[in-house]
């Protein structure tokens, strides 16, 4: 089966165009205002609306509000909500029941215990997001491109889809499939040329890459 690949941070119609046409399965947006990749919300309902069908339409959100949730979701169409902060088990289940959308839960990964805790979030996410846990310091919970041990992924089954983060780059992503055994692969500072800023030849690398494991 092709290994799915989500390009995130996406914040330019340049960088959203070489990811559609690369093959990409999922296009992030980022909601954090902290993150260089941060997108306004009508700017990301213009990006949403020229996602085509087929390719799902991703929003990162870092612990965030009902209220914010609803701002966001009255103005842009997502297919998929991604928590990338301290959401509890309990907080996950009940922005999915009031949102009606499938969630992805991002836990920060260093040792194997850290995928331990996974297993809480199974019963409440549609996906898992595996990503390296930030150095310390690090204002941003994701998309520092920093990598953890992907060995330790490898032989573990969850009941959940997941997918792989943290560090991937067009040089690495087939040896991070490889070891771990990812079918999916997210990718966000790996493809930039400088912080926020996506590069459209580095997206396109990183795809084919993922396409021709």
């Amino acid at each position: 089966m092709p290994v799915k690949a989500k390009i995130c941070g996406i914040n330019h119609p340049e960088a959203l165009r070489a990811a559609v046409d690369g093959g990409a399965r999922y296009i992030g947006l980022v909601f954090f205002a902290k993150s260089p990749r941060n997108v306004s919300l009508p700017l990301a309902a213009e990006l949403a609306r020229m996602v085509p069908t087929g390719v799902r339409t991703v929003g990162l959100f870092v612990d965030p509000t009902d209220e914010f949730l609803d701002q966001a979701l009255a103005q842009v169409p997502l297919d998929l909500i991604q928590l990338h902060g301290e959401e509890t088990p309990e907080r996950v289940a009940a922005i999915r029941a009031a949102t009606r959308l499938p969630v992805m839960k991002a836990l920060k990964v260093e040792t194997a215990a850290d995928l331990d805790a996974a297993s809480a979030y199974e019963p409440v996410a549609d996906i898992l997001l595996f990503d390296a846990k930030p150095p310390k310091g690090a204002v941003l919970p994701g998309g520092n491109g920093v990598a953890f041990d992907w060995t330790l992924l490898t032989g573990r089954q969850w009941a959940k889809p997941w997918m792989l983060s943290g560090g991937l780059a067009p040089d690495t992503v087939a040896e991070a499939i490889r070891v771990s055994g990812a079918e999916a692969v997210d990718v966000s500072s790996g493809v930039e040329d400088r912080p926020g800023h996506k590069d459209p030849a580095l997206i396109r690398a990183f795809l084919k890459a993922v396409r021709v494991i």
